[in-house]
Order: C-alpha cells, then structure tokens, then sequence
C-alpha cells in the first residue's frame, strides 16, 4: 500500500469519475480533441472547443441524457452536439467508436485498482454527472465498488461545492482529514475536497489548458491509479 496513504491515517477515500477512472487523468476536452484529429475532421483546435463547450452547457442545461442511459448512449449525445456545431455530423460513428473502445481500457483498468482497493478502505463516488452514472458505473462493470455514489444531478450540488464532498465524507462515516479526494481536476476536486477538509491526491494527467498548474493544494500528485496500492 501507497506509504503516503499509511502515513496519512487514510481510511477511506472519495473518487471523481469522468476523467480520473475512464481516461487514466486525461481531461475529456484532449480526449476527443485527438479523436477528432485523428479522425481528420476538418476542424482547427480553436473551433473544436468552441463546439466542446457547446455542447457541455447544452447538456447541463438541457434534460437531454435521460437516466437509462448507457456511456455510450451519452457520448453519442455529446458528439452528436459537437459535430453538428461543425456541420461535420458524418463523423460521430467513427469518432464514438474509437472513444467508446479506449473508455472501455481505462475503466477496466480503473475497475482493477479500485476492487483491490476496496478490499481495505470503504470508497465513495463523488461525480457531476447527468442523473445516470447508476448505468455508466453497471456498463463498464463498478458495480459494487462503491459504497455510495454521489451524483450532482441528484443531490443538486455541483462541484466545485465544496458540500458536495462533504456529503461523500458522512458517506463514508469518517472525520475529513481521514478521507482522502482522488481526482484529475485541480479546480472541481482537488481545491473543492481540500475545502472541505479531506486529504486530496491529484491525478495529474493532460489538462485541458497548456497553462501551469499550481500544485500546492494536492497532498500527493499520482499519474496512475496504481501509485495508490
């Protein structure tokens, strides 16, 4: 086990989902950015963000992911704004294929490090999601991992709240400072979970900005999950 974690008095932790247990710490921008890329959509990288926030707001605005949904139904939602923001909607089969297959690596690898990691220490999903991570964490097989999940479209709290860490550390029944926040965003997770007391380990991967990060919040900066066992 991870001697900073033994030495922190660590006895539970709170995970982020989207870009810390299905891109290995890869922001979702950069994901589909070079699945655009190498799809050879005819697009620069300004025009792509553009799109990408287009479609994020459009998503978090409108009910359009519906709580049955499937990741890949909601990836084909994502994409399916996006390209039609480009006029370039010929491209989604190819694009969701690709995305949908290298999800499916990181989850499983994820999945792994999270089920030897439950065998010590209680976990607790903490996500801003579309009211259907139930589905997603069942697809790509966390079924049981997770003590309790905690989804912003549910509890009506969106990170960067710092409460809604405070939700997932009473999940845990634990004092903060026995918790520790493990997420590949500074600004959503890291600076919200240190906020609210907990010990916080930064998954430090492609970020969607090129500018330098401040990394003082973290506690501990990890690249791979398995730095955690």
């Amino acid at each position: 086990m991870n001697s900073w974690i033994e030495n922190n008095n660590i006895q539970g932790f709170i995970f982020d989902y989207g870009g810390t247990l299905d891109t290995g710490g890869c922001h979702w921008g950069r994901v589909l950015w070079n699945a655009w890329q190498q799809a050879g959509v005819p697009v620069d990288e300004c025009r792509f963000r553009e799109a990408y926030v287009y479609a994020e707001r459009t998503l978090g605005r409108q009910p359009i992911i519906q709580s049955d949904y499937t990741f890949r139904q909601t990836l084909a939602e994502k994409l399916r704004l996006e390209l039609e923001y480009v006029s370039q909607p010929d491209y989604l089969e190819t694009i969701l294929q690709q995305v949908y297959e290298q999800t499916k690596q990181h989850t499983a690898h994820s999945r792994e490090v999270l089920r030897q990691l439950s065998e010590r220490f209680p976990l607790v999903l903490v996500s801003n999601f579309y009211g259907n991570i139930p589905v997603v964490l069942e697809e790509f097989g966390f079924t049981g991992v997770f003590q309790r999940v905690i989804e912003s479209a549910v509890v009506g709290i969106r990170k960067p709240d710092a409460r809604i860490f405070q939700l997932g550390v009473e999940a845990l029944g634990l004092l903060p400072e026995q918790v520790a926040v493990v997420g590949d965003s500074m600004e959503k997770d890291i600076k919200p979970g240190h906020a609210a007391g907990c010990k916080t380990i930064w998954l430090r991967g492609m970020q969607w900005k090129d500018e330098p990060v401040d990394e003082q919040t973290a506690d501990d900066i990890i690249t791979d999950l398995t730095e955690l066992l």
